[in-house]
């Protein structure tokens, strides 16, 4: 098995690339080893010291880093997700993995519907594959005043860049198919 690695723009964060569907559906984020407990290779990569948080795209796992260099943790990283993959062991504890996308009740009124759905395509289509691209996931979580709340999960979460990809990629994107959107802010 062979396991690429990327860089993303958050220099705390290394997007791993395992060869293999990660998460069929959805998206998980671990950012803690006591709320892991969910997915057992989530588990396993904080066992690693330094390791501080865990996140699973469609084909991809990011794993952020605290104090130690990446050349000293990636080893590690990677014989624990090839070992995990090679056991053929689920990356998601079955009673867990419908449960764990949810980011929260969205929050918009009624006469905003056509609004939200339009923010949510654009999100699908443009936005979420190129954060993809990166190691994260942006969701939508509400719309209230022409303000967009949206979270950020994996790399993207405490990104340096974060603030620019919401305010100068994201915010003119909705703001020039959307009037009625004014301000896009995280979560």
């Amino acid at each position: 098995m062979f396991i690429q690695t990327e860089a993303t723009p958050n220099p705390a964060t290394l997007k791993f690339l395992p060869g293999k569907v990660v998460m069929e559906t959805g998206t998980a984020e671990f950012r803690d080893a006591e709320g892991a407990s969910a997915s057992p290779l989530a588990v396993r990569l904080f066992d690693i010291p330094g390791v501080t948080g865990v996140f699973f795209g469609y084909d991809f796992i990011t794993v952020t880093k605290d104090g130690p260099e990446w050349q000293h943790l990636k080893p590690a990283i990677l014989g624990t997700i090839m070992e995990h993959f090679m056991s053929g062991a689920k990356v998601m504890a079955a009673s867990a993995a419908s449960a764990n996308d949810a980011d929260g009740e969205e929050f918009f009124d009624a006469a905003d519907e056509t609004i939200v759905a339009t923010i949510k395509e654009l999100l699908e289509t443009r936005v979420r594959p190129a954060v993809a691209q990166d190691g994260g996931d942006i969701t939508f979580r509400g719309f209230k005043n022409g303000k967009v709340y949206l979270n950020m999960k994996g790399a993207c979460s405490g990104c340096p860049s974060s603030t620019a990809t919401l305010k100068h990629g994201v915010q003119n994107l909705l703001r020039h198919f959307i009037p009625e959107v004014q301000e896009v802010e995280a979560v």
